[in-house]
């Protein structure tokens, strides 16, 4: 059977809408680079650091010769050395299905295909959020719970003697004002956590009217605006393990210029498999991320109360 007919377009476009959907973590990075991504490449960043502000005196430099003033006006420019960083497009999935017929007929059933391809998107989605979730949490300044920007573990409850999830949301964020980041800020919390906001109305008074990638709602009062997601993709105690329930779960806060991610679903081919006779659809998807500002990152390790 000849695949003349399959129209990857269509289809790419279809599986990027979807994916792009499904996206919590990644949805919350920037994605300056993202034009630069290839597959197994690298993406070179370059930064400088803080610039310094100086006292002026008015007038300053006006005695004495233009070549020897009396007072010096201002210093010579501060030197600004641009310091290189590295975004690996590192991370490579793909997917491979087959209705078991020819392509080109099947195609013309839009549900199946659409329904295929929000299955594959599903899946891309959950790869790239897992990762993203494990570069994140590995990514936030300090290296134990109460250093730096991680905060104790805590145990979570309504209940006397526990901390408060709203509470430990804003205390969260409170360590990124702290370093300087006055960004609107992001949370990224388990669905039983979302669950103890829901029932507090210090949130549930909040507003929120587009809930697509895991948004559950915003509180915003005296500069701590902070959009709320949920995923089941959060790490336990230990980054890149995913949490169990009735675990430990690492929660993230952060500002999208905390991390950058990159990505680019690489190609969308039909094709007919050497062991059957029936036609298939495959596409590769190769992605990065990179933590570039640790300081605008946060974390804490939360429990549920027994």
């Amino acid at each position: 059977m000849a695949l003349t007919g399959f129209m990857p377009t269509k289809w790419s476009t279809l599986l990027l809408y979807n994916y792009n959907r499904k996206h919590v973590f990644a949805d919350l990075l920037n994605r300056n680079y993202e034009g630069d991504a290839q597959l197994g490449g690298n993406v070179k960043i370059l930064s400088i650091g803080r610039v310094t502000a100086k006292a002026y005196t008015l007038n300053a430099g006006a005695g004495g010769t233009d070549a020897s003033p009396t007072i010096t006006a201002i210093e010579r420019p501060e030197l600004l050395v641009p310091a290189a960083q590295f975004l690996a497009i590192d991370q490579r999935y793909y997917f491979n299905f087959t209705a078991g017929d020819d392509i080109e007929k099947v195609q013309m059933n839009v549900q199946l295909m659409s329904d295929a391809m929000k299955e594959a998107a599903y899946a891309l989605a959950n790869q790239v959020d897992t990762n993203v979730n494990s570069v994140l949490q590995t990514g936030v300044s300090g290296t134990a719970d109460g250093n730096g920007n991680r905060l104790e573990a805590r145990t979570i409850s309504t209940g006397a003697g526990a901390d408060d999830a709203f509470e430990t949301l804003i205390d969260l964020v409170t360590l990124l004002r702290e370093a300087d980041v006055y960004d609107e800020a992001w949370v990224v919390v388990p669905p039983w956590y979302a669950g103890m906001l829901l029932k507090d109305q210090r949130f549930s008074k909040s507003d929120v009217t587009n809930r697509a990638n895991g948004r559950i709602g915003t509180v915003g009062d005296a500069g701590f605006d902070i959009d709320i997601r949920v995923s089941n993709n959060l790490s336990g105690a230990t980054s890149g393990t995913i949490a169990a329930k009735g675990g430990v779960y690492t929660i993230l806060a952060g500002v999208k210029q905390a991390a950058t991610f990159a990505d680019n679903i690489n190609k969308i081919e039909a094709f007919r498999p050497d062991d059957g006779f029936m036609d298939a659809v495959k596409g590769l998807h190769a992605w990065g991320s990179k933590v570039t500002r640790p300081y605008a990152l946060a974390s804490c390790a939360v429990t549920a109360a027994a």
